[in-house]
């Protein structure tokens, strides 16, 4: 079981790092579309879909499983033991495509948080802005005279 765990942890680890990587550059996967598709079918300059990168589960799924499936044969030939082959490779693939959904959801929160702080940004600076204008119309205003009181009042009309 522990084996298991250690396989699981460092499978999401390798998921992170292959959705990481494809969100950087989608290389291989252009490469593939060029052999396999013709001319007209193939991926346009500006996508960025790779192999679980912007992919919908099934197609996930399906090469991460696919990937797992050659690394457990090349290993079967490699190294014949045979401990449990099955639960390796499940909890590797499972733990991959958990790997990825994560590195999805952190990179898309920080694409998040820099549009938000970008707009944190220009509302303090409209508020410093308004503040300033603020300050620069009451300096402005003419100072009001002092009135006189009531007695001078009265003195300047003569009841007093």
């Amino acid at each position: 079981m522990t084996l298991e765990f250690i396989a699981f942890i460092a499978s999401v680890l390798f998921g992170i790092l292959i959705y990481w990587r494809e969100s950087n550059g989608n290389g291989l996967y252009r490469f593939l579309n060029k052999l396999i598709h013709s001319k007209k079918l193939q991926m346009k300059p500006e996508d960025k879909t790779g192999f679980v990168y912007q992919q919908k589960f099934i197609l996930r799924l399906v090469f991460i499983t696919f990937l797992f499936l050659i690394i457990i044969l090349a290993l079967r030939f490699l190294i014949p033991v045979s401990y449990g082959t099955v639960s390796m490779f499940v909890s590797g693939i499972v733990g991959t495509l958990i790997g990825t959904y994560i590195a999805g959801i952190v990179l898309k929160s920080s694409k998040i948080i820099d549009e938000k702080a970008a707009d944190l940004k220009d509302m303090i600076h409209d508020t410093f802005d308004d503040t300033k204008a603020d300050v620069t119309n009451t300096s402005e205003t003419p100072e009001e005279k002092e009135e006189k009181s009531a007695r001078e009042r009265l003195k300047d009309k003569g009841l007093l």
